[in-house]
């Protein structure tokens, strides 16, 4: 027994009348007679009874028309599922994110994602840029929120998806006086609260930090933008941290741009031979964002 033979089956029951039905299966009455005859025969039960006039459902025909309508519905879901599957809008993607991006861009990622392709289950992890791109390299995720630029190379497509810039935060008990906006070298002498060695921010400001003329006295290390604000607040140090989470800011600490902006960006990443789903997240997170990117490959 097959769908085939079901389709045949129901079509017959609904029409009573075998030229009837084989005009509406688009196929002659001798091969519709003999596959519900086969289908007869291994079920070992008369569906139909046949009369000069038509066919009528017996009571085994009328037990087997609801699960086989209902074993033709199924087939036809699975069908559908198979084709969205294919297309990128059902499944399930795993979402790796730095914390930084958990204050606006995620969410706004998300919510975007998810009008567009609500049958899509998201499974959403915290990590930082490296474990990110080393969970994609070994298929363990399909797509990442990271810092750029990656310290490790690695077989990934990257698009940028928002640009940002540092700024100084200092606790308010020892703000500069009458001062707008801050050089690098007036934190010299500021014990510094940054982000962990795993962290490419971390980089960027100690590489910055040296250019400036000076090595940076590090009082103490957290991984997230919050914590560094948190100790910033305690008297613990200054802290260099993105723009955008100046909302984050809590009261105490006092945010100044820089005389000379260190630019950063943070991009999402795919592996180069990404299915649909991935690329269909990355196609929503880039139109949720006023970036317009154009992929690379980091190898």
């Amino acid at each position: 027994m097959d769908l085939r033979q079901l389709r045949y089956f129901t079509v017959l029951a609904e029409t009573l009348n075998f030229h009837r039905a084989s005009e509406r299966l688009h196929m002659s009455q001798p091969p519709l007679t003999v596959a519900i005859r086969k289908l007869e025969d291994e079920l070992g039960v008369a569906l139909f009874e046949r009369d000069p006039r038509g066919v009528r459902l017996t009571a085994a025909g009328l037990a087997a028309l609801p699960p086989a309508r209902a074993a033709l519905a199924q087939a036809e879901q699975v069908r559908e599922a198979a084709r969205q599957g294919a297309s990128g809008v059902r499944g399930k993607l795993a979402v790796g994110f730095i914390g930084s991006a958990v204050g606006a861009l995620l969410p706004r990622i998300i919510s975007s994602f998810r009008q567009t392709y609500p049958e899509v289950e998201l499974v959403l992890e915290e990590m930082n840029s490296a474990e990110i791109v080393h969970a994609i390299t070994e298929r363990k995720i399909d797509v990442g929120l990271v810092r750029l630029p990656l310290l490790d190379p690695a077989p990934v497509v990257i698009d940028v998806i928002e640009r940002d810039e540092l700024v100084a935060a200092l606790p308010a008990h020892r703000m500069p006086s009458r001062r707008r906006a801050l050089r690098l070298a007036d934190l010299a002498d500021y014990p510094f609260v940054i982000y962990s060695p795993l962290s490419v921010l971390r980089a960027t400001i100690l590489l910055a930090c040296q250019q400036a003329g000076f090595a940076p006295r590090i009082a103490q290390e957290a991984m997230q933008v919050q914590t560094l604000l948190g100790l910033v607040q305690a008297g613990l140090g200054v802290a260099l941290v993105p723009a955008r989470t100046a909302r984050f800011a809590p009261e105490g600490v006092k945010l100044f741009p820089l005389v000379d902006p260190m630019a950063i960006e943070m991009g999402i990443v795919r592996a180069v031979d990404a299915g649909p789903l991935a690329r269909n997240f990355v196609t929503a997170a880039l139109a949720s964002t006023d970036i317009q990117s154009v992929s690379e490959t980091a190898k």
